[in-house]
């Protein structure tokens, strides 16, 4: 990659991206040019952001090569770039790499040890205890030291998820889901085999009862001097599967009570950078912490055009220009994976012109904006050779799965 000179008569940081186009689209409306560093045929490549491409598929493998190659193309720019990041994997890459990464680009993240408290969920459930956070009774479960399940002292049915990030492992274990639902003891003991041939660790956790719509998230940007220069708060609506699946559709939302426990905790972790605190509702009301993930996400794509863009502000403080003052998010503002979502609703049985209705009204939805649409079009078969053999793909439900953005 050549050195790429911003546009207007002072040179404008480049943006480099990991992650989708819920994270590129809300920095590239901000003004910043971007470079996707992303796998080969992203739909992040094909953006109007975009002004160049450094191809990297798996940011869990040879991370050191990586990073030299992100130090050589920053260094090589006019400006000190900026550095967002999506994904646990690139995370944790910036993370453990962050005084070489730091010599040459400019990025925000919490402290090295308060990140790899939040990934790795055995050391999360530590830090919960010390800290007294309210998160469901939860054990560590260590297959591969026992036999049989110990005796979890937990109430049945409760779910199991990995301790660590979900790869191809876990989908042998969890199907499509973030987690699976033991019903009983001896389902415990059914799946305790497939469990320890996996040679991973796991976490039961109590259930707290309601559908996956009572999961309510706080987002928030904590500048470098601790004080919260953003921050918004949503609920999902769908998911795919239907338990414990993936957000396919989310509202933007206004509730106080979220965004008062999110302040609260954000303060006690002493956290700088960004993140999102995921609570459930339970039936009395009262919100159960579940997890923090102090990175970019897909929110802030909806919560970008509901009025708070935290990459953007993010991007203001790290190239020295004046962030605007805060604003409130706009509740209402939804967001959808269109073709996911379809898939999503069916399983709940929504009718189709409902459904339909809400994606229309629907601002934000993942991949397919009609002022960028390469991103969604070039995932259409008849922009790929032999277009004719693939249209046929458009009537299988499980070609949309795989390829839409």
């Amino acid at each position: 990659m050549k050195t790429i000179q911003g546009k207007g008569t002072r040179e404008r940081p480049l943006a480099f991206v990991m992650g989708s186009m819920n994270l590129l689209r809300p920095i590239g409306l901000a003004g910043a040019s971007c470079v996707a560093v992303t796998a080969p045929g992203s739909p992040t490549v094909h953006s109007r952001f975009t002004r160049a491409v450094l191809p990297w598929v798996d940011f869990s493998e040879r991370t050191d090569v990586l990073v030299e190659k992100l130090v050589r193309l920053g260094a090589a720019q006019p400006v000190p770039p900026i550095l967002f990041y999506e994904e646990d994997e690139h995370l944790l890459v910036i993370s453990r790499h962050r005084e070489t990464l730091g010599q040459v680009f400019r990025f925000v993240v919490a402290d090295a040890d308060l990140v790899e408290d939040l990934v790795d969920k055995n050391r999360f459930h530590a830090l919960a205890e010390r800290m007294g956070l309210p998160v469901p009774a939860t054990r560590h479960l260590r297959p591969g030291e026992s036999p049989v399940p110990p005796n979890l002292d937990l109430a049945f049915p409760l779910i199991v998820k990995p301790a660590t990030r979900r790869d191809t492992v876990w989908r042998e274990i969890g199907e499509l889901g973030k987690a699976r639902q033991v019903e009983s003891p001896a389902a415990m003991r059914d799946l305790w085999p497939r469990m320890a041939a996996s040679g991973r660790n796991f976490l039961a956790q109590e259930i707290i009862p309601g559908p996956e719509s009572r999961i309510e998230s706080y987002h928030v940007y904590v500048d470098a001097g601790g004080a919260i220069a953003g921050e918004f708060t949503g609920r999902k609506i769908r998911t795919y599967p239907n338990a414990y699946g993936h957000t396919t559709a989310l509202t933007i939302t206004d509730a106080s009570d979220v965004e008062e426990l999110g302040r609260s905790l954000t303060h006690r972790l002493n956290l700088r950078g960004v993140a999102k605190f995921d609570f459930k509702r339970g039936p009395d009301g009262r919100l159960h912490l579940l997890e923090i993930n102090p990175r970019f996400n897909l929110w802030h794509f909806p919560g970008a055009l509901a009025g708070v863009n935290l990459p953007a502000l993010v991007y203001k403080d790290l190239t020295g220009q004046t962030r605007p003052a805060a604003a409130r998010a706009r509740a209402g503002v939804g967001w959808c994976n269109v073709v996911k979502d379809f898939a999503a609703a069916r399983a709940e049985g929504i009718a189709w012109s409902d459904w339909l209705g809400w994606v229309l009204r629907c601002e934000a939805k993942s991949g397919l904006a009609w002022d960028d649409p390469k991103p969604f079009l070039r995932k259409m078969p008849f922009f790929q050779k032999g277009w004719p053999f693939r249209a046929r793909r458009l009537a299988d439900p499980a070609y949309w799965q795989k390829n839409m953005p």
